[in-house]
């Protein structure tokens, strides 16, 4: 048990960072749809500067500042070009796919993957005092530093936008976009930093795949994790507490499914559905559960 809470911990934080962004994002109004895209160029970028670097600090860097751009790309078209938000989103998603994939083969002349030998990684927090804590320390121990920061940055962001001004001012935005627009409240400026802030935490989290809990760079390296971590926005309703709890349940099952092919010899293919098919039940009951208040009300 306490290595499948170890797995839980480290699958979680790249689903905690993403839903963080895309809770301050689904906050402002704008739902992005691109968290897959954007985690992706940040596991790419991430990769790719930490190799030329030799530091996985400077790669987590650029990887945020890589997902900020392509966000900034995206509110670009949505809040000026006025494209559809969905559509945009998509469309991302899908830049980043062909693009990761193209600048592997023409950077490294390889396909597939990318795992040299001198790639640097985020490494691992030791505190020996908590190591001795019976089972406790064996689960919250040996993680790497991003997996700690994403549970500081959800407790923030809890805090921001019930306590801070800003953050008062963007769940204005996403309630009523017209009266904040009335107060002076620059509706498309919100949003657009909302969303900017959303790309940036989905680069780290890509980091976090391919620097904290890997040392490597594959193709679609997220593999649905964006997509995840959307689901875990509307099972919490975009409020940080219950969509901590989603990310955890969403965890614990991807750490089940490796155990899973690992240990029990289980055809890989059945417990990989595992968190899918986890998203779609969590998915209809939301649905089944509103349209049935709905009906009662």
């Amino acid at each position: 048990m306490p290595a499948i809470l170890f797995a839980m911990l480290r699958m979680t934080a790249p689903l905690i960072l993403t839903a963080t962004g895309g809770i301050l994002s689904q906050q402002a109004g704008m739902i992005n749809v691109a968290l897959e895209g954007l985690m992706l160029v940040g596991a790419f970028t991430g990769v790719l500067i930490a190799y030329y670097a030799q530091s996985a600090w400077v790669g987590a860097l650029a990887a945020v500042a890589a997902g900020a751009l392509f966000a900034a790309l995206m509110a670009l078209t949505v809040l000026k070009l006025r494209a559809n938000l969905i559509v945009a989103g998509l469309a991302l998603n899908l830049l980043a796919l062909g693009l990761t994939r193209y600048l592997l083969q023409i950077l490294f002349a390889t396909r597939g993957a990318f795992a040299p030998e001198k790639l640097p990684g985020l490494g691992a927090v030791e505190i020996p005092a908590l190591r001795g804590i019976p089972v406790l320390g064996d689960v919250i121990m040996g993680h790497s530093p991003l997996v700690y920061l994403s549970w500081l940055l959800l407790v923030f962001s809890a805090l921001f936008l019930n306590h801070m001004p800003e953050g008062l001012r963007l769940r204005a935005v996403g309630e009523n976009p017209e009266a904040a627009r009335s107060l002076g409240i620059p509706v498309d400026r919100v949003r657009a930093l909302a969303l900017i802030a959303s790309g940036s935490l989905a680069g780290l989290a890509g980091v976090q795949l391919s620097l904290g809990n890997l040392q490597l760079f594959f193709e679609n390296m997220t593999n649905g994790r964006g997509f995840i971590a959307l689901a875990a926005i509307y099972f919490g309703q975009a409020r940080p507490g219950p969509t901590l709890l989603a990310c955890l349940l969403f965890g614990l099952f991807e750490a089940i499914q490796i155990r899973l092919q690992t240990r029990l010899g289980v055809p890989p293919q059945w417990p990989q559905m595992l968190p899918f098919i986890l998203v779609i039940a969590v998915l209809a009951g939301i649905s089944f559960y509103r349209r049935t208040r709905k009906t009662s009300i």
